[in-house]
């Protein structure tokens, strides 16, 4: 029995998309999709005294308009440096602060000029401070089919897949009687019943990045998630 998770890349994701990689055997980083704008691909929210605040990576867009993620091209460097800024700012008081700083900070002092590898190395280090060990890829180790509908089948059977793991969301398009016929079965990742944590700045928020559970919580973390253990 192997279950697959195939999913584009985000910035700094929410908890449910690590609890997503940590409840597979295989998660696929599937960036070869186009580059959206206004999406998790290159933004994510942190909390702040002020409410929630969106931090956005700068894309470089102009005469791109059908670019893949995995070939979109961060926009200067100037950025990871104000993103750190308020990072630290917001989270120095955190209890963890330090102990997760320490291995994030590395990443902001030096970033890639990809999208998508920043967003790989980011979310394969998180995974660490998680305890998650579950194998990691990209659609780069993969042969890619034409069809939308098809692809996720296909990456499936490739990866030796008995059982394809996708979030509510893909409901409204997925075939699932396409990877059926290839003997993979679909199962439906629930997001619903996270309790709270401690969080720092007034009323609890869960739609935030996974930065703010591991500042706040550090080694106690999944203790508050569903899969990571």
């Amino acid at each position: 029995m192997k279950h697959v998770a195939i999913v584009q890349s985000n910035y700094i994701p929410w908890k449910g998309y690590f609890d997503l990689i940590a409840s597979v055997d295989e998660f696929i980083i599937y960036d070869a999709v186009q580059y959206t704008h206004r999406d998790w691909r290159n933004r994510n929210r942190i909390k702040t005294p002020q409410g929630v605040h969106w931090l956005t990576v700068p894309v470089l867009t102009k005469g791109r308009a059908n670019q893949a993620i995995r070939d979109a091209c961060i926009e200067g460097r100037e950025w990871a440096t104000v993103h750190w800024r308020t990072i630290q700012s917001n989270y120095a008081r955190a209890p963890h602060f330090e102990q997760i700083a320490a291995s994030l900070e590395p990443i902001y002092k030096n970033p890639p000029p990809n999208l998508s590898a920043l967003n790989e190395q980011l979310i394969k280090s998180i995974c660490v401070m998680l305890g998650i060990s579950t194998r990691i890829t990209t659609d780069r180790n993969y042969r890619m089919v034409e069809g939308k509908l098809l692809r996720a089948a296909d990456l499936c059977e490739q990866a030796g897949a008995t059982t394809y793991v996708s979030g509510p969301a893909a409901k409204a398009y997925l075939d699932e009687s396409i990877l059926r016929a290839r003997d993979i079965q679909v199962e439906w990742f629930d997001y619903s019943g996270y309790p709270e944590y401690p969080q720092l700045w007034g009323n609890f928020v869960h739609e935030v990045s996974i930065l703010d559970l591991l500042f706040n919580c550090g080694p106690d973390a999944p203790r508050y998630m569903k899969y990571v253990r």
